[in-house]
């Protein structure tokens, strides 16, 4: 005679029927640690997007290793994803500087951080709650505090945080991180522009202007405010980089670029 064998209850799996959902609990990954070389990848683009390190600027390796206290290993890592990035040139028999902004790749960073925060700016007027709204006007607040001081690095910072807000706020924060891949060489460029007169002022009445619309739930105006506040740094490229030409490669005609 046969003998049955009898599973274990926990090894029994009861059969789903068709179309039913999984009940397990979904889990992600966190995630990990950064490593030696995303640390000072991170200090060294600080540094140079902050313009602490300009265009031009020499770049020692071993004494940014010497500075942190790694090897020099994690630092050459570093330097060779900044060099792919074109924010750092490898001079054979010279040296490793900061490289120069290409004039031409203002443009299309403009046009293409444009097209994705209008994107994310229209998504907000549809989603925003009344505590996301006060949430954005708290950064404004944010903003008027710091450009009464003066400091003009934190309010890059702060205009950053409303940039990444809106983006939350729309539910689509992977367009944000989209743009920051796209705006590399035009973060230095922007931190050109804050000393300019009223520069500031400006920017606080476009992001007004954003708010606004997003607490009517208005896309089209949403939208709209952001291609403009957008949109101004162009009229800026003549002047910047006039005033700083050491900082700049002239690939591109500065007066070409206000047309498109």
């Amino acid at each position: 005679m046969t003998e049955t064998v009898q599973r274990p209850k926990e090894a029994r799996r009861k059969k789903r029927a068709p179309n039913t959902p999984p009940t397990a609990q979904v889990r992600f990954p966190v995630g990990g640690a950064k490593t030696l070389a995303e640390v000072q990848y991170q200090r060294l683009l600080d540094r140079i997007t902050t313009m602490e390190l300009p265009p031009g600027a020499a770049i020692s390796e071993p004494d940014l290793a010497s500075e942190a206290g790694v090897s020099r290993t994690p630092v050459r890592e570093a330097v060779q994803r900044l060099a792919r990035e074109g924010l750092v040139e490898v001079v054979p028999k010279s040296g490793t500087f900061v490289a120069r902004i290409p004039v031409s790749a203002l443009p299309e960073a403009v046009i293409a951080r444009r097209a994705l925060e209008c994107m994310t700016a229209r998504a907000a007027a549809q989603f925003a709650t009344r505590s996301q709204v006060l949430s954005l006007r708290a950064v404004l607040e944010e903003h008027s505090e710091l450009a009464e001081i003066g400091d003009r690095e934190k309010f890059h910072k702060s205009d950053e945080k409303f940039h990444e807000l809106v983006a939350t706020v729309g539910r689509l924060p992977g367009l944000w991180r989209l743009v920051q891949q796209v705006k590399l060489q035009l973060d230095r460029f922007r931190r050109l522009t804050l000393p300019e007169a009223g520069r500031l002022q400006l920017i606080i009445k476009e992001h007004t202007a954003v708010v606004d619309a997003i607490q009517a739930r208005d896309p089209d105006a949403a939208g709209a405010a952001v291609e403009k506040h957008l949109s101004g740094l162009q009229l800026h490229i003549e002047t910047v980089v006039a005033a700083h030409p050491d900082y700049f490669i002239y690939d591109a005609d500065p007066t070409d670029l206000l047309k498109i």
